[in-house]
């Protein structure tokens, strides 16, 4: 980090919420190599299990609708960085937020907190904004007049690899050569890179003296929507694009189409594109006067997207939007299975391979390497996910060889992994119930035992019938997938045999 003349590099206590979101995950080892003392406020500490600075870190098993057990969070803490956002909508959603941030405040003032830092959106003045942005402005709002001095950030689009924003122009420009698009693509927008908003954060923690107040940042260079989808495909070596804006907003429709074209889901999709509906420009670059600019200076819109390709094709990706999924009831493991009305297809094939070769294939199912069976049939059953506002196939993985707990591969999310074992994947596709897919190893007499199980909890009788529906394509699927894993792991013997030989 470059230092200021109004900054002080004495290490603070922070406590992080967000820590399992996209901005929240890289924010917390930056703030480790600035020598901060770190918390971090999770719900689940599973889905911070694999991370590399878990043991770095005091972990608090909490959320913030829990009052006390933040009071007792922050207690000795210096800044507090309240990284919590929703895409949610619905009666009642703006409220619910800016009563969390109200009780949030609350209990930094309590704690005497020095510093609340937010990051909340980029948006014009005098306009109506969208649910979305509106709340995000509220809840800003709510911090700047809490006891408590607030440095809140105002960002555009964050362009870096697994960002919802960047997944989302990457999708659309990669899928769509000629796009009829609503009048808002026209609209000016300025980006940031990631790690551009990581180092102000990172750099608002030691300010010197009481800030309380906004600031704008971005990379000072103004596109319209469509004109970043272009920049994209000329950065990744695509065709040109043409983007057609129609004279109609239609930001609801626009949402829809977004969902189904990119991996976003259609509660993440809709207020995306309402989002955009206005000009998300800077209105002053005050944060030079507090913060210099990074060695170098800010990251281009073009240079941001290279890096996240470059991310993307090297397997580095940190974080991605969708590892920061809800939490949800794991599988029971009860052998009665606790009550539930329960449907099991179980496989097993015995093969001459050794577990770690099997293992290897089971770690790195999904996203590009496939699903080892029948791939029109899984890309059909993800559009219609899709179709009905599900996850779909489009997500992928954030590595195409390792996985963690929390992580998503495609429509499932890692609930369990015992590494070289066992791998549990629980279903977020749309379905009349509740799925796993449980895919594991152990050492045979020659070789290796694979054994999978899908379980499927059904809910009433159109569970039931579901279950009934798709059964004919569990016996073409699941037989194969099995056979297929331990011949992939076959084939993987045989590569290494062939690189050993001279």
């Amino acid at each position: 980090m470059t230092g200021t003349s109004n900054t002080q590099r004495s290490p603070k206590t922070v406590l992080v919420t967000g820590a399992t979101g996209y901005i929240g995950g890289r924010l917390v080892p930056k703030l480790l190599e600035e020598g901060h003392t770190v918390k971090v406020l999770v719900r689940s500490p599973a889905k911070i299990a694999g991370v590399p600075w878990r043991d770095q870190v005091e972990v608090v098993e909490s959320s913030l609708d829990d009052g006390g057990a933040l009071r007792a969070a922050l207690a000795g803490v210096d800044v507090f960085y309240y990284l919590v956002h929703s895409m949610a909508a619905g009666a009642g959603f703006e409220a619910k937020e800016q009563a969390m941030a109200r009780a949030a405040a609350d209990a930094a003032a309590a704690a005497d907190v020095g510093r609340i830092i937010y990051l909340g959106g980029l948006h014009p003045h005098g306009v109506e904004l969208s649910t979305h942005m509106r709340s995000r402005e509220a809840v800003g709002k709510v911090f700047l007049d809490s006891p408590v001095d607030a440095i809140v950030f105002q960002a555009g689009v964050v362009i870096g690899s697994g960002s919802a924003s960047f997944e989302m122009i990457r999708h659309l420009s990669e899928t769509l050569p000629l796009m009829p698009a609503p009048s808002w693509v026209r609209n000016r927008i300025e980006a940031i890179a990631v790690r551009d908003v990581l180092y102000y954060l990172v750099s608002a923690a030691s300010l010197d003296g009481a800030i309380n107040r906004t600031f704008d940042v971005g990379c000072r260079q103004v596109l319209t929507y469509a004109g970043m989808m272009k920049e994209y495909a000329a950065e990744a070596g695509l065709p040109y694009r043409v983007v057609l804006a129609l004279p109609v907003p239609a930001p609801k429709l626009a949402g829809m189409w977004v969902a189904l074209t990119t991996p976003i889901p259609l509660s993440m999709a809709v207020p995306l594109v309402q989002s955009l509906q206005h000009d998300a420009v800077s209105n002053e670059h005050d944060i030079d006067r507090y913060v210099p600019q990074p060695d170098g200076g800010l990251t281009a819109y073009r240079t941001a997207v290279a890096l996240a390709l470059g991310k993307e094709r090297d397997g580095q990706v940190e974080t991605t939007w969708a590892n920061a999924g809800v939490a949800a009831d794991p599988l029971p493991s009860d052998p009665d299975w606790a009550g539930h009305k329960v449907y099991i297809d179980e496989r097993t094939f015995h093969g001459n391979v050794d577990p770690a070769h099997v293992w290897t294939v089971i770690e790195g199912i999904g996203g590009r390497n496939g699903w080892y069976s029948l791939p029109l049939a899984w890309q059909v059953r993800g559009w219609l996910d899709k179709l009905t506002g599900g996850a779909g196939l489009l997500r992928g993985r954030r590595h195409p060889h390792t996985l963690a707990t929390g992580e998503v591969v495609d429509w499932w999310r890692v609930e369990r992994i015992e590494h070289g074992k066992l791998l549990r994947l629980r279903a977020e596709m749309r379905a009349p119930g509740r799925a796993w897919l449980e895919l594991s190893v152990e050492p045979d007499a020659n070789g290796s035992r694979y054994r999978q199980r899908a379980i499927f909890f059904p809910k009433g009788l159109s569970g039931r019938l579901y279950w009934l529906a798709v059964l004919p394509f569990h016996s073409l699927i699941f037989p194969a997938m099995a056979r297929n894993i331990t011949g992939a792991a076959r084939k993987l013997v045989d590569a290494e045999r062939t690189a050993r030989t001279p």
